[in-house]
């Protein structure tokens, strides 16, 4: 692991830690870490789509404050070290051992997970693939696979909302020259107003470079080519946090998630707010995420 010429060099020294390279059997992924990672079992911090890591720097601080070692990463296709041509490079499977990839570099065995959007995805799928790993889950947004592809078949309202999903895998080349155009309009339109405009701006940033939008959406297009739904329960502790006015996420899909954790499971529904819930309500979500590790 390096810290040279790091995108996190600022970020990770704001929170008194260090940024990190991650170096993989598949290639090294960007990211930080801060607080004693061997003190306490750490919080590993996974983003999703279109974000980075970055997007958990308020919830790091929250929980570093409450003595929780953290670590964050830019997944594969963000990172500048790990981003494959090949779209089967890009499934469930693959995001799953990245996780378990970084944990090992980090020398960390067992930890908390947090996941947002993607990073949800890939925990409801890392969780009965390493339940002896992950002491306790949480989901940020991202429904349990199956229910999400259940009200996907069975419910309109969750159907219409996955219609970028259709037009991504579809219209790739298109999609990503469409959200670039005019500074950017219609990938900024995703965020929905929702997250302050320096962060969106520093996100928009990165992306605007049509090689990481376009492995970004690799992780769409690359649906279907492994398991993708776990079929295992989910049994360690679970908190699925869900905002009122998620735009991808109806709420019939929130509701059903409980049906697949057999483990102890909270379903916190935030009134009010959007997919975005590292950026827009930080404080909040960290406070929840405290009183999990608790009981977990």
């Amino acid at each position: 692991m390096t810290s040279q010429a790091h995108p996190y060099a600022d970020l990770a020294a704001r929170l008194g830690g260090h940024a990190t390279t991650f170096t993989t059997p598949e290639g090294e992924l960007t990211g930080y870490t801060a607080g004693d990672l061997g003190a306490s079992t750490p919080v590993i911090l996974v983003h999703g789509w279109p974000e980075f890591a970055s997007c958990w720097e308020p919830i790091a601080s929250e929980l570093l404050k409450a003595g929780h070692p953290i670590l964050a990463y830019d997944q594969r296709g963000y990172s500048p070290g790990l981003r494959p041509d090949a779209l089967e490079e890009y499934t469930v499977e693959k995001l799953v051992n990245d996780l378990g990839a970084v944990a090992d570099t980090a020398g960390i065995e067992c930890f908390h997970l947090v996941g947002h959007d993607w990073g949800g995805v890939m925990g409801w799928a890392a969780v009965p693939h390493m339940p002896h790993r992950i002491q306790t889950f949480t989901s940020l947004a991202s429904a349990h696979t199956r229910a999400h592809g259940e009200m996907i078949a069975r419910d309109p309202d969750q159907y219409e909302r996955m219609e970028y999903l259709r037009k991504i895998r579809h219209h790739p080349e298109q999609i990503v020259a469409s959200m670039l155009r005019d500074d950017a309009a219609k990938l900024r339109s995703v965020y929905q107003g929702a997250i302050p405009r320096h962060i969106e701006d520093a996100y928009v940033q990165r992306l605007s470079d049509p090689e990481v939008l376009a492995a970004s959406l690799k992780y769409y297009r690359a649906l279907g080519l492994g398991t993708d739904m776990p079929t295992q329960p989910i049994t360690v502790p679970t908190l699925y946090v869900w905002g009122s006015e998620d735009a991808a996420f109806a709420r019939s899909s929130a509701e059903l998630t409980g049906q697949y954790v057999e483990g102890p499971y909270e379903f916190v529904e935030l009134t009010g707010r959007s997919h975005w819930l590292p950026e827009e309500a930080p404080e909040v979500v960290a406070a929840h995420l405290l009183k999990h590790f608790a009981r977990g």
